[in-house]
């Protein structure tokens, strides 16, 4: 059924964006202030290893 499936999409989605919350206050408390800078750094491939 598609609407059971939806809905355990958006039960995940929501526990995805919990789990990310604890993460960046995780990262919040590691990195102080340069937490959301290193953020973004990273998603835009900053510290990728060269191959």
């Amino acid at each position: 059924m598609k609407e059971h499936q939806a809905i355990l999409l958006a039960k995940e989605i929501v526990a995805l964006d919990n789990k990310r919350d604890e993460l960046f206050e995780t990262l919040m408390k590691l990195a102080g202030k340069d937490a959301f800078p290193l953020l973004r750094a990273v998603q835009n491939g900053l510290y990728q290893k060269s191959s």
